[in-house]
């Protein structure tokens, strides 16, 4: 990921380091740049590809996003316009956050793209994650990192698979058994103890027959806490490392035309731990990426 050559590329990785609305830990403005670091330690084999990363193609890595905007929205907008010039469909945008806010001006940003041509409605977003972001205020912020997914659907977002849930409100709950555009599945339902088999074969399944233009948000603490453990809120069972290749593995060999990703919510700790697993799997996007267009 530390390629940053300026002429045209097939991925470009895009560090993002917003953070106004986080609510318990904080850090995640420098998430992207530690991720981007701890991707010097992951080892470039990947066993869907026939050579070793970038395998023949150019990464590039844009300069981080920045703005002196002095309110959210603005610094939101600010967010919209700097991603709207890498989603033209000439290359593939790995998005590197920051909090899950950033989430709504990256779905502005994709409404251009070619596959999507202004109608939003066909866009499916595969969201694996933690928590259901399907608040419409946290604290009284209708743009929260806890409002990001209910924003998206604002937007006309037209669905929403949501993937290793298992921390959400009442009215979360309530909200995503109402709306016909919200599909979720529970951790508890392909990890737990007595039908996890069955729920993973199910899963799996589900995956493979998604179809049309997909976005893929990945809030790192849809991993188990165990692995992100300086993550704004790391939650218990989560997905195991394997099981998060298996999904991204599956998503790009579907039917879908993945146009875009961002993982989010990373925050450096000490131990280097988040940032790495982090790193992980934004290198397993693009090399599913790659396989998925070779």
């Amino acid at each position: 990921m530390e390629e940053s050559n300026s002429g045209p590329c097939d991925i470009v990785v895009l560090p993002v380091p917003f953070e106004m609305t986080t609510s318990w830990g904080e850090g995640t403005e420098k998430g992207p740049a530690a991720c981007i670091k701890a991707s010097s330690q992951v080892e470039l084999y990947d066993p869907l590809l026939p050579d070793d990363l970038p395998c023949g193609l150019s990464i590039h890595t844009a300069e981080a996003w920045g703005s002196e905007a002095g309110t959210l929205l603005e610094q939101l907008d600010s967010i919209r316009d700097y991603a709207a010039k890498w989603l033209d469909g000439d290359q593939f945008p790995v998005v590197l956050g920051g909090e899950h806010g950033i989430l709504p001006p990256l779905m502005q940003a994709a409404s251009s793209h070619p596959e999507i041509e202004g109608d939003l409605s066909g866009l499916t977003l595969v969201q694996v994650d933690a928590h259901a972001d399907l608040r419409d205020d946290l604290g009284g912020e209708r743009f929260s990192h806890g409002t990001a997914v209910r924003r998206a659907l604002d937007a006309v977002v037209g669905k929403v698979v949501q993937i290793g849930t298992r921390a959400l409100s009442r009215d979360e709950a309530a909200f995503a058994e109402d709306d016909a555009r919200v599909e979720t599945w529970f951790a508890r339902d392909f990890m737990g103890v007595c039908d996890g088999e069955a729920g993973w074969a199910a899963l799996m399944d589900r995956i493979d027959s998604i179809e049309g233009p997909v976005w893929l948000t990945f809030d790192v603490d849809g991993l188990d806490g165990s692995l992100v453990p300086d993550t704004g809120t790391p939650v218990p069972g989560g997905l195991s490392h394997w099981g998060a290749v298996e999904i991204l593995e599956r998503l790009f060999a579907s039917g879908a035309e993945v146009i875009g990703a961002d993982v989010n919510e990373i925050v450096p700790g000490e131990d280097r731990l988040t940032q790495f697993n982090a790193a992980l799997i934004a290198t397993k996007i693009m090399a599913a990426h790659i396989a998925s267009h070779g």
